[in-house]
């Protein structure tokens, strides 16, 4: 574990480095994770920087500053962004119809029954709009959810992969087939809608979608180690992906061999990003400073602004709006809305954690997570890779609990 020489900017020192330690003896040295690295930035300024643990068990290869990690939904954030920007040349609106742009979707129908085949339809009342798919309310969903006869067919179909030939256009025209899990707006489900947000991005642009993210977001923002693949001497630095398994972390993704030395097939704007801390961390900063970092606009204010406010209707939060049975997100609280691309705290006291009301968040399925805090002026980027860990939730409750814990001074 690290601490930063500069000023500790509203933390008590001996409080803050309870954030290693805890992450130290509950995760890393239990077996839980193999290892973490966290950033915590206050008032300009990293105030603590901790790492502990490997980035390949066989190996024993340290976690360092400078180490990859697969992002998987901590992408959703840049692809909002992203098409925030194309917004702000008024080349798209978040009222508009998603079929304005890909008409595959104007067809499209909500599930009345059957299977994968042979299902049942009944029209949609209104139309899939460009918000539905950045706030997942657009009746899409993800195969992994294991919860429908749709998501069975996204299973069956492979939506959304990045080895699945054919990219963007071929899932487009795999969704075209299949229904609506529910009519658009009524309810909040995890869904591959920032995937589709990623292709509206290539249909707008004429470009790639990557090669958008490159030129608009990562260039200038000096993210370079952010990427889809993780080429050449690159990946000597990119953590080995685990899952658990009977209580033991087994391999999933070898650093060594990874499926991120390719391109992939499919440029997945919900999941398929990698990158460094210290990149998310810039891309984080670019956030909570109104769009612009060390001279290069990426948004306006207003537009941070509107993505990081709570856009489920009637000002509801997640858990309000979710499936009964079977559903999923990041956040795992009560408490937390949905803005577009991340988690917005709307009350604190339901989360049961500190925070503060307009607090945005996110996290990436191999336990990777972040949070800004405007009105704390506060940034947290944590970092770690086992996919769909046991504990990850409680380990991000542990992280904001200690990291407000070690406050001395609050802005809020």
């Amino acid at each position: 574990m690290t601490r930063s020489a500069s000023s500790l900017q509203g933390f008590d020192a001996r409080r803050l480095q309870r954030v290693g330690e805890t992450i130290a003896r509950s995760y890393v040295d239990t077996g839980a994770i193999p290892g973490a690295l966290t950033m915590v930035w206050r008032k300009g300024e990293l105030a603590w920087r901790g790492m502990s643990g490997v980035l390949d068990l066989e190996r024993g290869q340290p976690v360092r500053e400078d180490s990859i990690f697969r992002l998987y939904s901590m992408t959703k954030p840049v692809t909002a962004v992203a098409l925030l920007m194309l917004m702000e040349e008024g080349l798209i609106g978040l009222d508009d119809p998603v079929a304005n742009f890909i008409p595959e979707f104007e067809s499209l129908g909500v599930y009345a029954g059957g299977a994968m085949g042979g299902f049942k339809t009944n029209p949609s009342p209104r139309p899939v709009k460009v918000i539905d798919l950045l706030r997942h309310t657009s009746g899409l969903t993800y195969g992994f959810l294991n919860r429908t006869p749709v998501d069975a067919a996204y299973r069956s179909l492979r939506i959304g992969e990045a080895d699945t030939k054919g990219g963007l256009p071929a899932m487009i025209a795999e969704l075209k087939s299949l229904p609506l899990e529910f009519a658009p707006g009524e309810m909040w489900n995890y869904s591959v809608g920032l995937d589709v947000a990623g292709y509206l991005i290539e249909k707008i642009t004429g470009r790639h979608f990557s090669d958008v993210l490159r030129t608009r977001i990562f260039t200038p923002l000096a993210m370079h180690d952010t990427d889809f693949t993780v080429a050449g001497t690159k990946r000597e630095r990119l953590a080995t992906c685990y899952y658990v398994h009977d209580g033991k972390l087994l391999v999933f993704d070898d650093g060594r061999n990874s499926s991120y030395a390719q391109p992939p097939e499919l440029e997945s704007g919900g999941g398929g990003l990698a990158g460094t801390a210290k990149d998310y961390l810039r891309f984080c900063r670019m956030l909570l400073n109104g769009g612009e970092l060390d001279g290069a606009r990426i948004l306006s204010p207003k537009s941070v602004a509107l993505m990081t406010m709570n856009h489920l209707p009637g000002g509801r939060g997640m858990t309000d709006m979710m499936p009964a049975t079977g559903a999923f997100n990041e956040s795992g609280y009560s408490g937390v809305g949905y803005g577009l691309g991340v988690g917005v705290t709307v009350d604190v006291a339901a989360t049961g954690l500190p925070g503060t009301v307009g607090e945005y968040s996110w996290g990436g399925a191999a336990g990777t997570y972040f949070f800004n805090d405007p009105a704390e002026d506060l940034i947290v980027v944590f970092m770690s890779q086992v996919l769909f860990a046991p504990g990850r939730i409680k380990l991000r409750r542990d992280l904001r609990a200690l990291v407000y814990g070690a406050m001395t001074e609050s802005f809020a």
